[in-house]
């Protein structure tokens, strides 16, 4: 019986460019730039969350703009939270600061396209807005990226973990150091956060009661918690102290 015929594969050579070096595959400079110094967050599918857990998300601001801690960036990132409630039955910002080189946000979502929508629906509008005010400020249209890169959002699981990043987000200036200001000397809350409307601080006893804002003082627009690791879970945990220096670990 005759032996099967053995069959020939051809092997395609790597091409090489004009230098006489390979192409294609994972190189070194190869790929897009990066956007700056810092790394964006990485294109990766979001993590499935509950619906009864909170989000803690930080979105970061490109250097060009400079400190987001002014009166006008406020009252542009206040319009910002108007326009999100648009999307109130599916998502909503609870707590909410600025500081110098980004924002921090804890926020309620129905699921992950909700917060992804939602998130949209803030960033256009904040960097819309910001754009607006440099623009007003230089004389210039500005018309450039705002915030550098993806925004980094955390799972918060337990009341300890709420309770922290709360704290975190409240009182984020004193772990800065903002509050060793001039501007800050007649404040106890951070005048560039949603603390004024929180109803869990120390010194208020736990009633009910909130920070007394001055005349003309334009907030955020942000709710009430609805999940009861917001609203009553993280209290587990002690109240918090307008007066708490967050420890390092967020940002």
């Amino acid at each position: 019986m005759p032996r099967p015929r053995k069959r020939h594969v051809q092997i395609e050579l790597p091409k090489l460019d004009k230098n006489g070096q390979r192409r294609g595959g994972k190189r070194r400079n190869a790929g897009r730039p990066a956007k700056g110094p810092r790394p964006s967050e990485r294109h990766k599918t979001r993590a499935v969350f509950k619906r009864g857990e909170p989000i803690h998300v930080i979105l970061r601001a490109t250097p060009a703009v400079g400190s987001l801690r002014k009166r006008s960036i406020m009252r542009a990132v206040h319009e910002a939270t108007i326009i999100v409630t648009r999307h109130e039955a599916r998502f909503r910002i609870v707590h909410l600061s600025l500081q110098r080189t980004h924002i921090h946000l804890v926020v309620e979502a129905e699921n992950r396209v909700a917060l992804a929508t939602g998130m949209q629906a803030f960033g256009i509008s904040a960097a819309r807005n910001i754009n607006r005010v440099i623009g007003e400020r230089t004389g210039k249209k500005q018309s450039g990226r705002v915030f550098a890169d993806r925004y980094h959002a955390r799972i918060l699981k337990t009341p300890r973990q709420v309770r922290n990043t709360i704290a975190y987000v409240l009182n984020n200036w004193r772990h800065h150091g903002e509050d060793k200001h001039d501007f800050a000397k007649n404040w106890v809350i951070d005048p560039f956060a949603s603390g004024c409307f929180f109803t869990g601080w120390k010194e208020r006893d736990d009633k009910g009661y909130t920070y007394r804002a001055p005349p003309g003082y334009v907030g955020f627009v942000v709710w009430q918690p609805s999940l009861w690791l917001l609203r009553e879970g993280w209290k587990r945990w002690g109240l918090i102290s307008a007066y708490e220096v967050p420890g390092g670990g967020v940002e």
